[in-house]
């Protein structure tokens, strides 16, 4: 049975921790129904994601997974990928790095309001913790899309460098690209490997002291 202390730990994560990730899969999301509509797709247009609504992005499940075991999703954004008569395959690159540049830039912004609403780092609250989770799952989420399996955005934007999507194995491998996705994340985990740990906890590591770096000298402190 939950004790006082610990439930009042999990409704304090749960504070600190769902803006962030409301923030992240939003902006995600929009990204690619923006991108896709400005260059001529109006699937997504139609079905009312052109919006920073969250409600129009959040997927109920995905958002509880996230959450509860940090492995979680937004609702994919509906793209038709011939529906760019021109420069199909520059477009749908364009679509499919959309979402990732995104949580780059928001992470990035973020970086820079909290250097300059907390400028000691040796501070705590609640208001630091909302911030600093909110520049990480940006992070996450960017290096966790961009593995190259599908149907992840980094599949995606290799599919288009390399005109895989005419290629006869491509409609059966992006077909099961989520079991293959899921039987990565399950195999790791009960061999206690966390392969994709191994990816995205330097990876994210990397991108956030590099946000820090760029801004603290702009900000008046030694990186």
């Amino acid at each position: 049975m939950l004790g006082y202390a610990s439930i009042s730990q999990f409704l304090y994560t749960l504070l600190i921790t769902l803006p962030g990730i409301i923030l992240g899969l939003t902006v995600h999301e929009f990204a690619h129904a923006f991108s896709a509509y400005k260059l001529g797709d109006m699937t997504a247009k139609r079905m009312g994601r052109v919006t920073l609504n969250p409600i129009a992005h959040i997927d109920a499940i995905g958002l509880v997974a996230l959450i509860l075991v940090h492995f979680g999703w937004g609702k994919p954004v509906p793209v038709n990928p011939y529906a760019f008569t021109r420069y199909r395959r520059l477009k749908n690159f364009v679509v499919d790095i959309a979402g990732v540049t995104m949580n780059f830039i928001v992470s990035f912004c973020l970086v820079a309001v909290y250097i300059a609403l907390f400028p000691s780092t040796g501070g705590t609250g609640w208001g630091m913790d909302i911030l600093d989770y909110a520049i990480q799952i940006n992070a996450v989420l960017m290096v966790f899309n961009l593995i190259p399996i599908p149907p992840l955005d980094g599949f995606g934007i290799l599919t288009e460098i390399f005109g895989w999507r005419g290629k006869p194995w491509y409609p059966g491998l992006y077909r099961n690209g989520g079991f293959i996705l899921m039987a990565v994340i399950l195999i790791g985990a009960f061999a206690d490997i966390s392969i994709l740990g191994y990816i995205l906890t330097p990876a994210r590591t990397a991108i956030v002291d590099f946000m820090y770096n760029f801004w603290l000298p702009i900000f008046g402190y030694t990186a």
